[in-house]
């Protein structure tokens, strides 16, 4: 029988960061870990963790839900590691579902996994979780003063990033304008890849529009969520005009993935974000994925300030998913947190690497 425990964990930053959500210098996780009674030395972790102010479960009781629903999946004795016996036995719940607690149900899925496959945290059998290639990431640049913005991406430029993403929408207009045309003076579209965050900051699709156009010359490779998630005519309008790719992010967060090929039809973007911690887990994010797919949609997969653990399943999934690796996605590197959690994933420049 299994038994499912769940213990917090505080993640300390090296450095408070600034996102859009606020400043951040900590933020604590659950790690949830499986145990089978009659192999003891053989457990699965995952992680589980809101974000504030942007995760569905982002409340004050989602350590104590996540209690509840161990305990809960202790005593229906299970004697399989699925998925799908585990969610049967919440299903009865409603307020422990994949709809209310989506970062859990990353973290259960994680876990039992990692107990399937034998406690060693290789999720997937992939020439990456093996060892013998890299996974590629872009760099992600921290809000800031436009000088400190600069600096940020000289440094990642000279670590082997070839894919910058930026947030825009946080400073005057004109200064990030003026910030991304001498980016691009200084490394031309066949040199660096740039991609662009707004998490919904261009107040109105007239707003929006005009800021694209401002943007077209610079070959952005894609715009991030330029108007906020709910508004999705005002999206699909803006998609059928924009002169730059558009994608959606927060847009998807809260969404049953069995709606996911109406919504992306009605959009119609260029591509998704898909954020495993944000969309319930990894069978939840894959319906996203080939939802895209079958709309001959683009989709990157992207980390969400996980420490190693979850981190570590994002990038084992991604390789599973995306096998070619001809994608960079956007995949943290752990190196944010003190005392972080140990796991086989580690960045060398641009590149991530599952270690033997």
């Amino acid at each position: 029988m299994l038994r499912f425990i769940t213990t917090a964990h505080t993640l300390r930053f090296h450095k408070p960061a600034m996102t859009s959500r606020g400043l951040l210098s900590q933020r604590t996780v659950q790690i949830i870990t499986v145990v089978d009674a009659q192999q003891p030395e053989i457990t699965g972790m995952g992680e589980c963790g809101p974000v504030p102010g942007l995760s569905i479960d982002d409340r004050p009781d989602f350590a104590r839900q996540v209690e509840i629903a161990c305990a809960r999946l202790t005593a229906g004795r299970l004697n399989s590691p699925t998925l799908e016996q585990a969610a049967a036995i919440l299903a009865h719940h409603a307020d422990l579902t994949p709809a209310v607690l989506p970062s859990f149900y990353f973290g259960l899925e994680t876990a039992l996994r990692d107990l399937a496959t034998g406690g060693r945290q290789r999720l997937w059998d992939t020439p990456f979780s093996r060892g013998d290639v890299a996974l590629r990431t872009h760099g992600l640049i921290w809000m800031d003063s436009p000088e400190a913005l600069l600096a940020q991406i000289e440094h990642k430029v000279a670590s082997g990033h070839r894919v910058i993403k930026l947030k825009v929408g946080a400073l005057p207009w004109g200064d990030e304008l003026a910030l991304l045309r001498r980016v691009r003076v200084q490394w031309p579209a066949n040199e660096l890849e740039l991609r662009l965050d707004a998490n919904g900051a261009f107040g109105s699709p007239a707003e929006a529009e005009a800021r694209l156009v401002d943007l077209a010359p610079l070959a952005i490779h894609y715009l991030e969520q330029p108007l906020p998630a709910h508004r999705l005519e005002e999206l699909a309008w803006l998609c059928r005009r924009s002169p730059v790719p558009l994608v959606l992010d927060e847009t998807l967060i809260g969404v049953d993935p069995a709606a996911a090929p109406a919504l992306l039809h009605l959009i119609r973007p260029a591509g998704i974000i898909v954020k495993p911690a944000l969309l319930g887990g990894f069978t939840a994010a894959e319906g996203w994925v080939a939802a895209a797919q079958a709309l001959g949609m683009d989709w990157w997969a992207n980390s969400l300030l996980e420490s190693n653990i979850g981190l570590n399943a994002i990038c084992q999934w991604t390789a599973h998913v995306d096998p070619t690796g001809a994608t960079v996605h956007g995949l943290g590197t752990g190196q944010l947190f003190v005392e972080n959690l140990p796991a086989p994933v580690r960045l060398v420049g641009a590149e991530l690497w599952c270690d033997e």
